[in-house]
């Protein structure tokens, strides 16, 4: 039962991979269209094609290989010496391909004259190469808010958990006490495990956040906890201990391995399922899309441990970079877990929420082959453009991104050296949820 749960998992991930790659291209297909630029292709899947119809100037298909999609636009590049305007994909990888045998392009058709991408203001350029990435932004903001709203995500409370005995720095990684060490403020206020704390010193306290925040900013003051305790509240008091306590940024989140002195009361918090506000969801994402941005820019610092855990000894790191193998194999172990069900979607919901983040803003990155790098490519053209008319000099023309190819060719060289470094580490030593 075990295993066909893991496959299954893997199968809703897959399932959900596609249906995020045919969004992705439908912001580029009816965005195209809505311009009127020719799309003789619009394709789910690499490799053979195991389906297709045609509709109006358009073939729409699904190919037999999962791992990507493409449209293809008339036009993408400016003609060549010989007069020809070719077919190429927005598919990166393929695009690269059609580049480099110089194969795969398509005569002009009677009345291409005036479809033909190239010959859109940038600003029309620009609408048709974001739309795919933009795509995948609603949709994550939409699993997510489906998820945080609907299902609700785990999350420190105000309720007590446990009550420490005593005051032990963080730092010495220790729960025994020694007689030296003095009793815990929690303890002697007579706080219980079970007891929600309503308010701290006079202050409503509705979410962990604030409760720990007040408790921090409290070191060696005197005061009153109210607590809701079998139904009724009841106001206990309590003098503040200062301690060295575990460090946290600006987002809340704890730093791993540095501490600061500040308020200590001495008691750990429950953990539970909790549904969010719209205005507490929009706080999150934007926490989260903050994250994911770092992340992003931190990936070449992350290539020597992902080596180490590839190929040596090295521990995984769970915030190590993640392929969609490493992906499916989480929703698989998601769907092994002795947890409710619904709690098993909100999961699944979350990590195919977090794969279209990771699409949008990696296609944003201003490179080529992506489609970040199109549209660098027609913002520079239409300042190039723009400045000419200003100082009154001739029309520059539109710019030709195909001259860009040979940085294209390093940079899709790259990401795909990448690619293998994080499929191979998926594969030995993959990230699993802990």
């Amino acid at each position: 039962m075990t295993t066909l749960m893991f496959i299954l998992g893997i199968v809703v991930f897959a399932v959900g991979l596609l249906v995020s790659i045919a969004w992705h291209e439908l912001g580029h297909l009816s965005t195209a269209k809505l311009f009127g630029i020719r799309v003789p292709q619009y394709m789910v899947g690499f490799g053979p094609t195991i389906w297709s119809r045609t509709k109006g100037d358009t073939e729409y298909g699904i190919k037999a290989v999962p791992l990507g999609g493409y449209i293809r636009m008339i036009g993408m590049f400016p003609p060549d010496d010989a007069g020809r305007v070719s077919a190429r994909s927005t598919s990166p990888w393929r695009g690269m391909i059609e580049d480099a045998r110089s194969a795969a392009f398509e005569e002009l058709k009677e009345g291409d004259e005036t479809r033909m991408f190239y010959t859109r203001k940038p600003w029309k350029r620009v609408i048709v190469m974001f739309a795919g990435p933009f795509m995948n932004l609603i949709l994550a903001v939409g699993l997510f808010l489906t998820v945080l709203m609907g299902f609700g995500i785990q999350q420190q409370t105000t309720t007590v958990s446990s009550v420490s005995p005593c005051v032990i720095a963080q730092s010495q990684n220790r729960d025994t006490c020694k007689k030296s060490d003095p009793a815990s403020p929690a303890q002697a206020a007579g706080l219980k495990a079970g007891d929600r704390i309503v308010s701290f010193d006079g202050k409503s306290t509705k979410n962990w956040d604030k409760l720990s925040d007040l408790i921090r900013d409290s070191a060696g003051r005197n005061v009153a906890i109210v607590v809701e305790r079998g139904g009724q509240e009841q106001t206990l008091h309590a003098k503040i201990a200062t301690n060295q306590v575990a460090e946290k940024d600006s987002s809340g989140t704890y730093v791993p391995g540095k501490y600061v002195k500040a308020g200590f009361l001495g008691f750990s918090s429950a953990t539970g399922v909790e549904r969010q506000s719209f205005g507490e969801s929009v706080t999150w994402m934007d926490d989260r899309v903050g994250d994911a941005v770092d992340s992003l820019l931190s990936l070449p610092g992350k290539i020597p441990a992902l080596w180490d855990a590839a190929f040596g000894d090295g521990p995984r790191e769970p915030d190590s970079p993640m392929g969609i193998v490493g992906a499916a194999r989480v929703t698989g172990e998601i769907a092994t877990l002795n947890i409710p069900a619904s709690q098993q979607l909100a999961m699944f919901v979350f990590v195919l929420a977090g794969f279209n983040l990771s699409l949008f803003l990696f296609n944003m990155l201003p490179l080529l082959p992506l489609d970040g790098g199109h549209i660098a490519g027609a913002l520079w053209e239409s300042l190039r453009r723009n400045l000419a008319r200003v100082l009154r000099r001739p029309d520059p023309g539109p710019f030709d991104v195909a001259k860009l190819m040979p940085v294209a060719y390093v940079v899709a060289g790259i990401f795909v050296c990448f690619t293998l470094l994080v499929l191979v580490a998926d594969v030995v030593n993959p990230v699993k949820i802990s």
